[in-house]
């Protein structure tokens, strides 16, 4: 009982926290601490018995095992996000589809911009790094309330794209050696659950934005923002070219390299704008800072997140939530997809909800005769709910480390956005299986 309140608690601890503006590289491991102690994790190696896991240790290595993997893609992304920046070309290719679509349509064009480079295989946290520059000028010209970026951010990336059917990204992916299936399973209930999503979604979305200009929000300039109307901006298509560049390097490379395509891919987005830009670029070494101190925050606090799930894992308190969660009696599709959606939240990480989950949950639905379609897109779809709470690493990323956003004004519509519209689509799409509708 103690280590469960200690595991909940250490959660809610972590999110009060990062909610209340706290800086995340100390609140997360002192989050991680009251975990650890209240499940009596020794805290140190040396007080470990031998094969046993401790604080320090599991802390770090979840800490330095997410920054080994995503360093370079964190660096490229956000280096790639301040030359579109500082080159000008995020701001032409801004004005020229506002232009074309019309100020009304101006958050469409933040989702549909996400949405093509995650369909497109570009991770989540890159794509957050790319398109916000382009989201802040679209934002100030259409004079909207700057903290629902976040919120457009997310819903073009983690909503009805990150876990279609055929999505290159990692959460489509991880149950096809559990469950013998392939990216596009369930491609019929997914275009259908796709389509309703993003229809709800933009609607809401758009609802929220409206309410808070007639309440009297507008757009809010801030220091740093580069937002100083340019004479001299690029030719519109011409910028688009770095944006395509990164997107298709992403494609033909994402079978052959994996997640490694993302850094060539944005090395080639890179080139191509200061080849393209260069003679628009005001100080070319102030964007490359700029990028690499944002990429040094932004996955510094993810880090910190990730490594507070790396001390969860080992507790006795988490063995037994998976064991519950993966014993749920009823409906298979009902089941893993809420297993893994709780062991997602548990842990800040959709792929670590399916990664754990999975292998237990796999086997056992497969030999009760489930489909293996249905359930691969159900447990796709529900491991990106709890993974956006506000302890969440993309959360954090989004939120504070690229957007400079507070808890308190952007998370009730990113939140509506990531966890009330990806829930009532897990929903639907268990409704749809139920019925036969692509089985």
């Amino acid at each position: 009982m103690i280590s469960m309140i200690g595991l909940i608690g250490g959660l809610v601890l972590l999110t009060v926290l990062v909610i209340r503006g706290m800086n995340l590289l100390i609140v997360a491991p002192l989050s991680a601490l009251f975990v650890a102690v209240l499940n009596g994790i020794p805290l140190f190696p040396q007080l470990a018995g031998e094969g046993q896991a401790d604080f320090v240790t599991s802390y770090m290595n979840g800490f330095s095992g997410f920054i080994t993997q995503w360093y370079l893609m964190f660096l490229a992304g956000a280096i790639f996000g301040k030359v579109m920046e500082y080159s000008g070309a995020a701001e032409s290719v801004s004005t020229w589809i506002l232009s074309k679509i019309g100020m009304k349509n101006a958050v469409f064009a933040i989702v549909l911009a996400c949405a093509v480079l995650t369909y497109g295989g570009v991770s989540l946290f890159v794509v957050a790094f790319a398109v916000y520059p382009m989201a802040i000028s679209v934002f100030k010209e259409a004079n909207l309330p700057r903290r629902f970026i976040p919120a457009a951010l997310a819903f073009g990336s983690v909503t009805f794209t990150m876990t279609s059917a055929g999505s290159p990204e990692i959460q489509n992916w991880i149950p096809i050696p559990y469950l013998g299936t392939n990216p596009y399973a369930g491609w019929e209930v997914s275009i259908l659950v796709a389509v309703f999503m993003m229809i709800l979604g933009y609607w809401w979305l758009m609802k929220m934005i409206r309410k808070a200009v007639a309440n009297g929000e507008n757009f809010v300039a801030r220091e740093g923002d580069h937002l100083e109307k340019r004479e001299d901006l690029p030719n519109p298509f011409l910028s688009l070219i770095p944006l395509a560049a990164v997107l298709l390097v992403s494609f033909f490379f994402h079978d052959f390299l994996e997640q490694s395509a993302l850094i060539l891919a944005l090395t080639s987005g890179i080139m191509a704008t200061l080849v393209l830009n260069w003679k628009y670029f005001r100080d070319i070494w102030h964007a490359v800072s700029d990028g690499t101190m944002g990429a040094l925050v932004a996955i510094g606090n993810t880090a910190a997140v990730v490594g507070f799930g790396g001390v969860a894992k080992i507790t006795p308190a988490f063995d037994a939530a998976v064991n519950f969660m993966t014993s749920i009696p009823g409906s298979p599709l009902i089941g893993g997809a809420l297993a893994v959606m709780v062991i997602a939240g548990l842990t800040g990480s959709s792929s670590g909800g399916q990664s754990i989950a999975l292998p237990i949950l796999g086997p056992h639905y497969l030999d009760l005769g489930i489909n293996p379609e249905a359930l691969h897109r159900t447990v796709t779809l529900s491991s990106g709910i709890l993974d956006t709470l506000p302890h969440g690493g993309y959360t954090v990323t989004t939120i504070r480390s690229i957007c400079n956003e507070s808890f308190k004004d952007a998370y009730p519509g990113f939140g509506t956005m990531t966890v009330v519209i990806t829930m009532i689509g897990v929903v639907l799409a268990i409704i749809l299986f139920s019925f036969g509708i692509g089985t």
